[in-house]
């Protein structure tokens, strides 16, 4: 997730309350391709209805078994390949690893490979989305997605000596891939009407000419490398492919100990029935971190700018899970004890509550 400059993108915010929609949002001269329409679920209050599927109901919560001390046992293997900075050794390695970690559970898993040209590199950087596909049968499907590279400096480190230190980035990247390998091991027998397809985006972090790094105050490099492909491809081949994405939830810094996970802004703007079925899923699980409030307060509420916007630009409705005020964002300190088993558990049972009840 980028910050400073970065966090705004238009949002102008003139109302004090969630519930009422008085803000903008700032968009291209290019017409955004239509959305399809959001998935429909009854009231997360009331008791599940018939379905129409084979299996009759859906279940109010999702039972499924999460087993957090193996989910931070997966969060430990990926950190100790150390820095999986986009076009390294440890980026590769990682991606073996996940590659032949969801294969094993039965998805099919899509390497999208693509090179980039960062503005303060000399040359392209060979990146991979990872792409992990359950149901690859159902045209209407739902995309989770995370980033899973790591920020080459460590630059909200107070002493700048410790900028090019290596960190692992566990909540900042590795957290939403470990959850990912948690979740494949209950992804085939999870009782949906949608098919789920788990993201893995590159070149998030891809980034060394920051508003730190640049004497200017203006870092001229790009984020958001892997989504941005992934959303152009995505948009280029809306004539031959068969499926359509009706809904996309991001996961950025959401899986540390004391998470607070607020309503960000631009997913306001852009997907208000989704945020209110997502939250409201998490109040009638009882889902503590997630607060029904604006986030981001100390800039106003405004919107913040991560991987969840270019989706957004290619037409698939999207919400950013995300905690504003993880303390040890872009520092050596995000590592492995700072991510709490219990708080990927909660995101699992909301999201995977929200994705059986979508019909």
């Amino acid at each position: 997730m980028s910050h400073a400059t970065g966090w705004l993108i238009g949002a102008v915010v003139v109302a004090g309350a969630i519930g009422a929609p008085a803000w903008w949002l700032t968009r291209s001269s290019d017409p955004a391709p239509e959305s399809p329409p959001l998935p429909e679920m009854p009231d997360p209050q009331q008791p599940p209805k018939k379905t129409g599927f084979a299996d009759d109901t859906v279940p109010a919560v999702a039972d499924i078994k999460f087993d957090a001390e193996r989910s931070l046992k997966y969060l430990k293997q990926l950190c100790d390949i150390g820095p999986r900075v986009s076009g390294t050794e440890g980026m590769k390695r990682q991606q073996e690893l996940l590659e032949k970690h969801f294969k094993q559970f039965g998805a099919t898993v899509t390497r999208q490979e693509f090179e980039a040209k960062q503005v303060s590199r000399k040359d392209k950087t060979r990146m991979t989305n990872l792409v992990v596909t359950w149901h690859p049968d159902r045209d209407k499907r739902v995309l989770i997605c995370s980033h899973y590279d790591t920020r080459p400096v460590a630059d909200e480190e107070a002493d700048r000596r410790n900028w090019n230190r290596p960190f692992v980035s566990a909540n900042d990247g590795a957290s939403g891939a470990a959850w990912m390998m948690e979740m494949a091991h209950h992804m085939k027998d999870l009782k949906t009407s949608y098919g789920v397809d788990f993201a893995l985006f590159d070149g998030e972090e891809y980034v060394f000419d920051t508003h730190q790094t640049n004497p200017s105050g203006r870092g001229e490099d790009r984020y958001f490398l892997g989504s941005e492909h992934f959303a152009d491809e995505y948009t280029k081949s809306r004539a031959t492919r068969k499926h359509q994405y009706h809904a996309g939830v991001l996961m950025d810094l959401c899986h540390a100990k004391g998470a607070r996970l607020r309503v960000e802004m631009n997913s306001w703007t852009a997907a208000r029935p989704l945020v209110e079925q997502i939250w409201g899923v998490a109040e009638a699980v009882g889902a503590k971190s997630f607060k029904l409030e604006r986030g981001f307060e100390r800039d106003g509420g405004q919107g913040v700018q991560d991987d969840h916007l270019a989706l957004i630009r290619a037409g698939i409705p999207s919400v950013d899970v995300i905690d504003f005020d993880y303390p040890h964002w872009h520092k050596l300190s995000d590592t492995p004890d700072k991510v709490s088993g219990e708080q990927m558990a909660e995101v699992a049972k909301v999201l995977m509550t929200w994705v059986q009840r979508i019909k």
